[in-house]
């Protein structure tokens, strides 16, 4: 319902600056009610996303998920009002009531976007850098989509990804790798608006940021232009046009614009970042725009009717796309099924039929040679199943054979080549997987802190995107402490909605692929070792399905047992062999295996106490980690070996025994514990 005006109001303006007012004001509205957020760069950056949208953007307000629509991505999280508003005037399902809600328990319109929450929100921003990283994924996606998809000239993936941000995302590491590899790959459906405003939190960013954006960019090997003026229509609509011109690079147009603009004192100041303008300044801006000072959330008629259309166009866009993709469906069944299987996030019948069983084998398999294995027997069934590595595909063998190098202008390949970018590649990844891809990166599980804050957001958003992590402790030996992972297993188990699977043995690696693929909301690390670790004899041992429940009796003894010795990755082995001596010795004892503490958690209590019977008091886990959160599993009568020191510069079998990795080792705190008189 919009809210009637009168003759001296801005209805006598034009038509555009009437709606770009209607964004600056709905802002200024919704940050004021709230009395928190972030109304300047909303404000500044009106006729920039006005102009976007009502000219170029290819989006259906009907169907936020049309798979052909165009993304658009706010990186500058913090402007969230700027996508706000355009939602909610171009028809999405986000009434005034939800602006009226803005940060407010509840409502569609948090903060900062986050993906699943608001209709048209592509992907949770708000960490800086991270929406444009996210861009670069959705980007890639199209361009293979595309390359896999579109035959015979059938043609039914083809869109652009916009992204825009400020001072802040340039200034991002991850911001810089993302650009570096968005150029080399010649991503020329990319495009990157940089709102160069020039004010951050802290004053001017003259502060901390001196240096030519543009001519960076221009290095990268970018399409870079500058718009003098964010309220220039017409400059707008030429670098836009050029923009879409290009075919072999980005695109990225620097446009200065006014944060706060039009706020009487406010207007260029950090003021108008981070913090209502109060009344009198809210006041003030709508006089020079014209505007009734006193009406709030006020949606002139027609600047409704004018930005509405975009729901009857969108709708128009997507029935003709439908109507190919039927055509397509008729010429190519098989593609159009894939393609409805990737939509829904299922599997194809049979896919996991040529997964391998592994014969028991005392000497083993590192469990990333295991999961090279299996990530290939999976990858021969599942086509969109793709990813790589920051350089290190040799090391953590994730290449998918005969899957082809995804380049620039080759874009069918699906072996992505990140570089040394962990933190890009994480970020990539997730804009790769909003797109429905199954897409996974690689690395060494210590250089996850440089991708942590692209893998959290994984875990907000709740996407099943796949971490392949191997070298995964102190058994990477020689590389000594700076690579080896001590604290990292632990940190990321604390991560809501984070799986995080760490296998024992080759067969558990099996069975976790068959988890990780059919996963459909969290996101699934797997942590894989360098050195070799025994196959167990599944004839002998409980077969690795029990992986499904994140810890399962591996092997038991009659009755109740004297103790539980809970192992998982490389040093499962040992808690094994330290269970036979003690069975041996006459000594009850049940080994777990426990690969995700994550699963675990989620399984009855009446199974988790069958696991861990809570009567059963002596308990040992052993994992070459941090013991911190141990506890949880061992309770206050229990022990743990573990790893509560960096780890040392030496061959792996060495590094093991110094730090008391070994069967006897296990054996001896398993005897004391069972020594141990509660008081």
């Amino acid at each position: 319902m919009t809210i009637p005006i009168t003759l001296d109001s801005p209805q006598t303006k034009p038509l555009d600056q009437l709606c770009i007012d209607t964004i600056r004001t709905l802002a200024m509205d919704s940050v004021q009610k709230a009395n928190s957020g972030h109304p300047g760069a909303p404000m500044g950056l009106a006729p920039v996303g006005y102009w976007l949208w009502e000219k170029f953007l290819q989006h259906n307000p009907e169907n936020p998920q049309w798979p052909n629509r165009d993304r658009f991505v706010l990186s500058g999280g913090h402007g969230s009002m700027l996508l706000y508003s355009l939602l909610h005037l171009t028809g999405y399902d986000l009434p005034m009531s939800e602006l009226e809600r803005f940060r407010q328990l509840g409502s569609r319109t948090p903060g900062h976007p986050e993906y699943g929450m608001t209709p048209g929100v592509e992907t949770t921003t708000g960490p800086l850098g991270q929406g444009f990283t996210n861009s670069v994924g959705m980007a890639i996606a199209e361009r293979w989509l595309a390359s896999h998809f579109n035959r015979d000239g059938q043609e039914i993936i083809n869109y652009r990804t916009y992204a825009m941000g400020g001072d802040g995302d340039m200034m991002e590491g991850v911001c810089s790798e993302a650009a570096s590899l968005a150029a080399h790959l010649g991503l020329h459906k990319l495009l990157w608006i940089y709102d160069n405003n020039k004010i951050s939190i802290e004053g001017k960013t003259s502060l901390s940021f001196s240096e030519d954006v543009g001519a960076r960019f221009k290095a990268y090997g970018w399409f870079v232009q500058h718009v003098a003026d964010a309220n220039d229509l017409k400059a707008l609509n030429r670098a836009f046009k050029k923009a879409l011109k290009q075919t072999d690079k980005p695109s990225f147009i620097v446009v200065n614009s006014h944060i706060g603009f039009g706020a009487p004192t406010k207007q260029d100041t950090n003021e108008a970042h981070g913090e209502p303008l109060g009344e009198a300044e809210v006041r003030g801006a709508k006089e020079r725009y014209g505007w009734p000072p006193d009406a709030k959330f006020l949606v002139p008629d027609e600047v409704a009717k004018h930005m509405h259309k975009q729901f009857r166009s969108g709708r128009k866009l997507e029935k003709e796309w439908q109507a190919k993709f039927d055509a397509f469906a008729q010429a190519q069944p098989a593609l159009a099924a894939e393609w409805k299987l990737m939509q829904n996030r299922e599997m194809p019948p049979g896919w996991d039929k040529d997964i391998p069983t592994f014969p028991a084998d005392p000497k083993g398999l590192a469990t990333r040679i295991s999961n090279n294995k299996v990530l290939n027997a999976v990858a021969k069934n599942v086509p969109w199943l793709l990813g790589g590595a920051a350089d290190l595909a040799p090391s953590t063998k994730t290449l998918i054979g005969d899957g082809g190098d995804f380049e620039k202008g080759s874009y069918v390949g699906r072996n992505f080549h990140f570089g040394v970018r962990e933190h890009a590649m994480a970020g990539i990844v997730n804009g790769m997987v909003l797109s429905k891809l199954r897409a996974y990166g690689a690395g060494f599980l210590i250089f996850s802190d440089y991708a942590r804050g692209s893998i959290r957001l994984s875990a907000i958003m709740e996407i099943p995107m796949l971490h392949l992590f191997t070298h995964d402790s102190i058994g990477v030996g020689e590389d000594g402490p700076t690579h080896e992972p001590v604290e990292q297993l632990m940190s990321l188990r604390a991560i809501p909605h984070m799986v995080v699977i760490r296998p024992g043995d080759a067969n558990e690696v099996a069975e976790a692929w068959r988890v990780m693929m059919e996963e459909k909301k969290h996101p699934i690390l797997l942590a894989l070792t360098r050195q070799a670790v025994p196959t167990l004899d599944r004839t002998k041992y409980a077969p690795a399905s029990g992986l499904r429940q994140g810890a399962y009796i591996l092997s038991d003894s009659q009755g109740q047992p004297d103790i539980i010795l809970i192992g998982t990755g490389s040093e499962l082995q040992w808690c094994v062999e330290a269970g036979e001596k003690l069975k041996s010795e006459g000594v009850k004892v049940r080994v777990v295996s426990m690969p995700s503490t994550a699963i675990f958690d989620r399984q009855p209590q009446e199974y988790r106490d069958r696991v861990l019977p809570p009567s059963v008091r002596k308990r040992l886990s052993v994992e070459a980690g941090v013991t911190l959160g141990w506890q949880k599993y061992v309770g206050l009568d229990g022990a743990s070996v573990g790893q509560d020191s960096f780890g040392a510069s030496a061959p792996v079998k060495d590094v093991m025994k110094h730090f008391g990795f070994t069967t006897e080792n296990v054996y001896n705190h398993a005897k004391t514990l069972l020594a141990a008189v509660k008081v």
